[in-house]
């Protein structure tokens, strides 16, 4: 993976059955028709369709992926769980881990940061690509706690892992995702930076590091995102959902 690439990375969430394949081929006939040699397109599906869309698409210039994974690299007692050797099997190349909506929240219990690293790596080992989402909550950020949250995110989340290659950074705040509001042109530039600095300051090939955006990403605020400097491509939520809010997205990153 390099930096030359743009990254345009859907996560349909819980959304999708085998006729939603149609989504997908509608993006790849698109790509195909464009030549775009400089995105790469993943769909991180529910584990229900990643055999049948991997499948389906196995020589394509799209790939498949997954929402998330357990953190146990051997099977065991864990009642509808799948852990990153069960969905590379199945054809994923990509997991996405630390997702907000799965991360420990007051009203539910869900991923400390402790297990979110232990995913990580699990997820590494079993040579997968990880989506390693980090942000703060719009009450953290109204205290100006955004890079002590996304600091300490990091410093657990990547505890251990000793470089990058596997892993791709994706910035979402909480506050964002699904609100329509993104954040103002210089804070994300400097939240980037931010994010940028504190990596190059802890792991090696700092040049290659990857950083994405995420949350209320479409068609209409896309060329905003993009003029950020160093961000490498998009986390795209609901839009991924339609082909063409998709496909829109992609063309109005290159316009």
């Amino acid at each position: 993976m390099t930096n030359n690439l743009k990254y345009f990375i859907g996560n349909w969430k819980m959304f999708g059955d085998f006729s939603s394949l149609k989504i997908i081929n509608n993006v790849k006939f698109h790509i195909n028709k464009t030549k775009s040699k400089k995105s790469r397109i993943v769909f991180c599906v529910p584990s229900t369709l990643i055999r049948h869309f991997s499948s389906k698409l196995k020589n394509s210039n799209i790939i498949i992926g997954a929402q998330n994974c357990h953190f146990s690299d051997d099977y065991g007692p864990y009642t509808g769980s799948i852990n990153s050797k069960m969905i590379k099997r199945a054809g994923a190349k990509y997991v996405i881990l630390g997702h907000s909506e799965n991360r420990i929240q007051k009203l539910h219990n869900g991923d400390t940061d402790f297990l979110i690293n232990k995913k990580i790596k699990s997820a590494i080992k079993n040579n997968l690509n990880v989506i390693f989402c980090i942000g703060e909550t719009f009450k953290e950020r109204k205290k100006n706690l955004t890079n002590k949250i996304l600091s300490g995110q990091i410093n657990k989340g990547l505890h251990s892992v000793k470089n990058l290659n596997k892993v791709i950074i994706a910035y979402e705040p909480v506050w964002s995702i699904g609100t329509g509001m993104i954040p103002k042109h210089n804070e994300l530039n400097k939240t980037i930076l931010f994010i940028r600095r504190k990596l190059s300051k802890s792991f090696k090939n700092k040049n290659s590091v990857k950083i994405i955006y995420g949350g209320s990403v479409n068609s209409k605020n896309i060329h905003k995102l993009v003029a950020i400097k160093g961000i490498n491509g998009f986390l795209i939520g609901g839009a991924s959902q339609s082909a063409k809010n998709f496909i829109d997205i992609i063309k109005n990153c290159y316009k």
